[in-house]
């Protein structure tokens, strides 16, 4: 029941954001899925693209765009969700490959993928995506990890979640 009312409630935000040019709610989704028959995690992080924007030129470039194709955006990305949004396996902290993004309705879908994962007993997922920059901000993240779905809001002053399956 609560996965069904964070579901309603970030359709609600993002429906009601892009109705507006500055929205007043800042959030982030982020699915983490574990394919045990490919041994890996899978991320999917959505950002409001100008959200996003604001914090990468914020910390890297002023002239950083996602419209400009010529720029080097993709590597600033990948800098900056590294260094924010961190994944430990069984207690290790694991590195994620960047795969790539795409923008889709005013959304920034960026795609990570952690290999040769043959197992999950525990997994502690840290995301402090746009805390930097917006105090509000709420991070949803959503795991499928051994058939188990959990979902957390994390946000600034709770940025941390762990899930076992001992």
């Amino acid at each position: 029941m609560r996965f069904l009312k964070v579901i309603i409630l970030f359709l609600f935000v993002f429906t009601v954001s892009s109705f507006t040019l500055e929205h007043k709610y800042y959030i982030s989704n982020t699915q983490i899925e574990y394919v045990k028959d490919k041994a890996s995690v899978q991320i999917i992080s959505r950002l409001f693209i100008d959200d996003f924007e604001d914090v990468l030129k914020e910390r890297y470039d002023e002239g950083l765009t996602f419209d400009d194709a010529q720029s080097n955006i993709d590597f600033y990305v990948d800098k900056y969700l590294s260094e924010k949004l961190r994944i430990k396996i069984d207690n290790s902290e694991k590195s994620m490959n960047y795969i790539g993004k795409e923008i889709e309705a005013g959304i920034v879908k960026c795609y990570f993928e952690i290999q040769d994962v043959p197992q999950i007993e525990n997994i502690e997922v840290s995301n402090e995506t746009l805390f930097d920059l917006y105090t509000t901000q709420q991070n949803i993240t959503k795991l499928n990890i051994n058939s188990n779905r959990k979902s957390f809001i994390l946000t600034k002053q709770n940025a941390k979640a762990v899930l076992n399956f001992n």
